[in-house]
C-alpha cells in the first residue's frame, strides 16, 4: 500500500506538468514577443490565423466592355443591398509585438488590383474617369469591459438592424453604434487614399457615427467641379493637378497622362498612428500593420501582454467598392502571448 502511494504523487506531478504545457487554443490570433522589429524572415516562419470573412462584391474585369457597367463585378451585394452571397474568403493574419509596438500582417487572394480609385487620364483632348473603385480593409476592435454579447465585425458594423436569413444577411443601419456610451476602435487601410502614403486611418466609432481620431477630412476628390460644389468625375470634369502635383492648365500634355482622383492629406498627431505597409504577391495583397501598443489616445485600444484572454476584433474586406464588403461574423481575438512561450508559433 506505502508503495502504491509512493508512486502516486510522481505521477500527479507528471499529470499536471502536462496540463501546464497544453498548446494554446487553435482559434486565436497569437503574437509573438520579438527584441526587434519583424524581418520578412520571421513573418515567413510564423503560423497563421485564418479569418474567414463573407459577403461583399466580387470584382471581376469585364470580359465584354461594351456590355452595361455592372457586368463589370459579380452582382453579389453584400450587406447593404441582400442578394446572393459570394465564396467566403480567407484572410491570413499573423502578429508580433515588441516592448513598443504591435505588427499585423494580413494577406488575401484578390484577382484584380484597385488601387487607383476614379483615376483621371488624359486621351488627348480631353480628361476621362473611368469611375474605378478600391481594395481596402477594415480592422475593429472591442474596447467593452464585458464581452457579452460576442464581438463580431457583423455585429459591430450592423448592430442597430442586423439580420441573417440563409444565404443572405443585410442591415439599414450601417458604421454606427445602437448605444450611448459606448465606442470601439477602427483603422481603415485604403489601396489607394492611405495605402500610397503609408498609413491606416485611425479612426473609432461610436453611436454619432464613424470619427478620425484628429476631427477632419483626410480626403477630397481631385475636382473642378467638386471644387465648385457640383459632382465630381462626370463629363466636362477635370482634375485640379496631375500625377506630378503639378496644377492642371491649358498646356500641352500627351495623351496617356493620368491624375490621381482623390487628393489626400498626409495624417498628423492622433490620426497617424497606424503605419501601414503593402505590397502585392501573385494575385494576393500583403499589408502590415505597426501600431504603439500604447499611445495615449483616449479613443485608441490598449495592447497589455498581461491579459490571457486577448483582444476581441472584427475584420471586413473590400474588393473594389466602399462599402459592400466582406465581414467576419464570428468572434475573433488577438492574444499577445508572454515571452516564456515563445516557440508556440514558430517553425523550424
Amino acid at each position: 500500500m506505502k508503495s502504491a502511494f509512493r508512486y502516486r504523487i510522481p505521477l500527479l506531478i507528471l499529470l499536471l506538468t502536462l496540463c501546464a504545457c497544453r498548446e494554446p487554443a487553435a482559434d486565436r490570433l497569437y503574437a509573438l514577443k520579438l527584441d526587434h522589429a519583424p524581418s520578412e524572415a520571421d513573418w515567413q516562419r510564423a503560423l497563421p490565423r485564418a479569418v474567414i470573412v463573407r459577403g461583399g462584391r466580387v470584382h471581376k474585369v469585364a470580359v465584354f466592355p461594351d456590355i452595361d457597367k455592372d457586368t463589370v463585378h459579380t452582382s453579389t451585394p453584400s450587406c447593404h443591398h441582400g442578394g446572393a452571397i459570394p465564396t467566403p474568403l480567407t484572410v491570413e493574419m499573423k502578429a508580433f509585438y515588441t516592448d513598443s509596438d504591435l505588427f499585423i500582417r494580413l494577406s488575401w487572394r484578390d484577382l484584380t488590383r484597385d488601387d487607383a480609385m476614379n483615376r483621371w487620364h488624359w486621351d488627348g483632348s480631353q480628361w476621362r474617369n473611368d469611375g474605378a473603385l478600391e481594395d481596402g480593409f477594415g480592422i475593429m476592435w472591442d474596447t467593452r469591459a464585458a464581452a457579452e454579447p460576442a464581438f463580431s465585425c457583423s455585429l459591430a458594423c450592423h448592430i442597430e438592424d442586423f439580420g441573417v436569413a440563409g444565404a443572405t444577411f443585410h442591415a439599414r443601419n450601417h458604421m454606427k453604434l445602437a448605444q450611448d456610451g459606448l465606442w470601439f476602435d477602427l483603422w481603415n487601410w485604403k489601396a489607394d487614399r492611405t495605402g500610397r502614403y503609408g498609413f491606416a486611418d485611425d479612426r473609432w466609432l461610436d453611436r454619432g457615427g464613424m470619427h478620425g481620431d484628429l476631427p477632419g477630412d483626410l480626403f477630397r476628390p481631385n475636382s473642378r467641379h467638386a471644387l465648385a460644389g457640383e459632382k465630381p468625375f462626370g463629363p466636362g470634369d477635370a482634375p485640379l493637378y496631375d500625377d506630378r502635383g503639378r496644377a492642371v492648365d491649358s498646356a500641352f500634355r500627351p495623351a496617356g497622362s493620368q491624375a490621381p482622383g482623390w487628393l489626400t492629406e498626409r495624417p498628423s498627431g492622433r490620426r497617424a498612428d497606424v503605419h501601414a505597409s503593402s505590397f502585392r504577391q501573385g494575385d494576393r495583397w500583403v499589408v502590415t500593420l505597426r501600431r504603439a501598443l500604447d499611445t495615449g489616445d483616449p479613443h485608441d485600444i490598449t495592447f497589455n501582454p498581461n491579459r490571457p484572454d486577448g483582444f476581441a476584433f472584427g475584420l471586413s474586406v473590400m474588393d473594389h467598392t466602399l462599402d459592400e464588403h466582406y465581414a467576419s461574423r464570428t468572434e475573433e481575438r488577438l492574444v499577445l502571448m508572454p515571452p516564456s512561450s515563445g516557440r508556440a508559433r514558430t517553425t523550424e
